[in-house]
């Protein structure tokens, strides 16, 4: 290989594509705008409190991702019991839905009126499903849809449920129904493909596998570029010959043999040179992105609740999801007699929530902290706003139409290869993105992957199963999957 290959992006996609290609004797370049690895998989730190932007359990069907995770931080690799319930007008629901926990919190008249929804739907489905309400009401009823997916799903996402596409349910929800929910519970069948009870964790967050992933790299001889932004991509006949970089403000170009990307394609597609077709520039403009906050909230209580996090389904607050670090693990806090809290706000930054003065965030995350009574908003002694850019890629109505549009441009590439959740507009896992990363560096070691292929080929989700309450099924490593069906 002529030139040094290129990787953008050191995330979790681009550092395990970096990784393959150093363990096959080859040494990359990376290159990362933000100053420290990670992506939206890192960990900031915080007066010694350690905080996760957003939760990552570590958990995979892919065996050798699964390899990499246990070969970087052995026995740093936490095994962790998992426990997140929803939080609805004032009472917790066990999650995946437990029967009659479900029932008790709901009552009789409210369940009956649930089933009779339901009943409904089965006698007159919507005959297309070609958005997320759709899609979910046709398999729950409309009312079981209104209590337990559209206000949270609507938080995080910013827009209507009519308006996300029913592909993105499908990939999120996989195989699920009311029915099989309820048989699950009643016969205590074991058909539950995903559900898992345990999980891995870094003992210090998930940016200890990515800080020990760079180590690792960078003392077998590869480059990690920390606050160095790609700019520019020259190419020419199908090939990218150069990238014009800016690092700490100062401009310099590197010629490339090959490159994987897995900045925003939409940035991908508007940093090249010549530019793309206006149709694919319309496309790349078109794709939408959900940003995020976290606020993290230290408090004067050593215990709070016992969740790793909980869903908060209640329109009366702006908060959708509130991670309790503690219960991730005891090392992400420095003092045992305190608590620390990420109270997550999904936004958009044009949003004046995301422009709200730090302290200002602080107040109104204890408050709001106070009003759902999961903790006296007294006993918050500080708080830290974190802001993460492009955290969701948004699956809108048009949004197929583009990624069709902008992934056949860039397959007349032949030396550029997109990986990773932004990097391919698609709501992957970490390990599905690791996934990415791992095959494109094969690639460039001259095997054949089809890396769009990965989402359909081998995803999995943990699926929102109703499920008995007396018994509990471990599912041995690496049989575990993704939790979140509705985020």
């Amino acid at each position: 290989m002529s030139k040094q290959p290129v990787v953008i992006g050191a995330g979790p996609a681009g550092l395990t594509a970096g990784y393959e290609l150093l363990r096959k004797g080859v040494h990359p370049l990376i290159l990362e705008k933000e100053q420290r690895v990670g992506g939206i998989a890192r960990t900031e730190v915080y007066k010694g409190y350690r905080i996760d932007i957003g939760g990552h359990r570590f958990y995979t069907k892919v065996s050798e991702v699964d390899a990499i995770w246990h070969e970087i931080l052995g026995p740093d690799f936490l095994l962790r019991p998992r426990l997140s319930r929803i939080y609805y007008q004032g009472k917790f629901y066990q999650y995946p839905l437990n029967l009659l926990n479900t029932l008790t919190n709901l009552g009789l008249w409210e369940s009956g009126l649930i089933l009779l929804s339901y009943l409904r739907s089965q006698l007159w489905p919507h005959q297309q499903e070609h958005n997320f309400e759709e899609w979910v009401t046709n398999r729950f009823g409309r009312r079981l849809y209104k209590t337990f997916f559209q206000t949270y799903t609507e938080k995080v996402w910013g827009i209507p449920c009519h308006t996300i596409q029913a592909d993105w349910a499908a990939q999120r929800i996989k195989d699920l129904s009311f029915r099989s929910a309820v048989s699950n519970a009643l016969f205590k069948s074991n058909n539950v493909k995903s559900l898992i009870e345990q999980f891995h964790y870094p003992r210090l967050g998930p940016g200890m596998m990515w800080e020990r992933m760079q180590q690792m790299i960078e003392a077998q001889g590869g480059d990690v570029c920390l606050d160095t932004a790609v700019v520019r991509l020259g190419h020419e006949n199908g090939r990218v010959h150069s990238l014009t970089l800016c690092q700490k403000g100062q401009t310099r170009q590197v010629e490339v043999d090959q490159v994987i990307s897995s900045m925003p394609v939409s940035h991908l597609l508007l940093s090249l040179d010549p530019a793309p077709p206006e149709t694919v520039l319309h496309a790349a403009r078109s794709l939408k992105y959900r940003d995020f906050l976290i606020v993290g909230l230290i408090i004067n209580h050593p215990h709070l609740f016992p969740d790793n996090w909980v869903y908060i389904h209640s329109p009366q607050v702006k908060v959708g999801r509130i991670q309790n670090f503690k219960n991730w693990s005891a090392a992400m806090v420095p003092d045992p007699a305190t608590t620390c809290l990420g109270m997550e706000y999904f936004c958009n930054e044009t949003d004046p929530l995301w422009h709200m003065d730090d302290e200002a965030l602080v107040q109104m995350a204890a408050a709001e902290l106070g009003q759902l009574n999961l903790a006296n908003p007294a006993l918050v002694v500080d708080g830290v706003v974190i802001r993460q850019r492009k955290a969701y890629p948004v699956y809108d109505e048009h949004y197929r139409q583009h990624v069709d549009t902008i992934q056949a441009y860039l397959d007349n590439f032949n030396n550029l290869q997109t990986v990773g959740r932004n990097g391919m507009h698609r709501y992957n896992n970490q390990d599905h993105s690791m996934l990415t990363g791992l095959l494109a560096a094969k690639n460039v070691l001259g095997e054949r992957h089809q890396l769009w292929d990965v989402n359909t080929d081998r995803s999995y989700y943990e699926e929102m199963l109703v499920r008995p309450a007396a018994k509990t099924t471990l599912l041995r490593k690496p049989q575990s999957q993704h939790l979140i069906p509705i985020e």
